[in-house]
């Protein structure tokens, strides 16, 4: 039962990422050149070491032989679209993302977004809606996090931000 509720929620998920990257393609009329599915914080059946096992990917995205996949930085960092190498070490998988280096309570009582705001910006990212818990500097410095796995993942794309569109403070997306 849980493996099949897990397994629909990741249909609806992609679902609602295909219905999202449609209306936005559509509003622009510009034309999708490719697309680009990444689970994360998900379980798969997978065969490792010629056995069939569940591999839980918490914080983690596959990265099995020519998988591609997305690695996000922070809001005001790249994210890059990844090849996986197929490490068997790591069990076809890398990092989903930066990683935090502070809580969400503990960014939420240190950081005033508005300053955060003003500061992107500054540097030409425009915030649409975001919360101080995501603000960029509770997150490891993407570049060594990319330098860590270059044995996981090989990079496709490295694209910089330009426009936030996230949960406010005190929402969260499984809301």
């Amino acid at each position: 039962e849980y493996w099949a509720a897990m397994n629909l929620m990741g249909d609806y998920a992609s679902a609602n990422h295909a219905v999202i990257h449609r209306t936005i393609t559509e509003f622009l009329n510009i034309e999708i050149l490719g697309g680009v599915e990444n689970h994360h914080n998900f379980a798969w059946k997978e065969t490792h070491g010629g056995r069939e096992v569940v591999v839980h990917r918490k914080g983690a995205t596959p990265a099995g032989p020519g998988i591609l996949g997305v690695i996000p930085g922070s809001m005001a960092s790249p994210a890059y679209i990844v090849r996986g190498l197929g490490n068997e070490e790591s069990l076809h998988s890398a990092s989903h993302g930066a990683g935090r280096i502070m809580s969400r309570k503990q960014a939420r009582s240190t950081y005033r977004f508005s300053a955060v705001r003003k500061d992107l910006l500054k540097k030409g990212i425009r915030v649409l809606s975001a919360g101080s818990d995501e603000v960029p500097d509770v997150y490891k410095n993407i570049d060594d996090v990319m330098s860590a796995q270059r044995d996981l993942v090989e990079t496709v794309a490295r694209f910089d931000p330009k426009i936030v569109k996230m949960c406010g403070d005190g929402s969260r997306a499984e809301d």
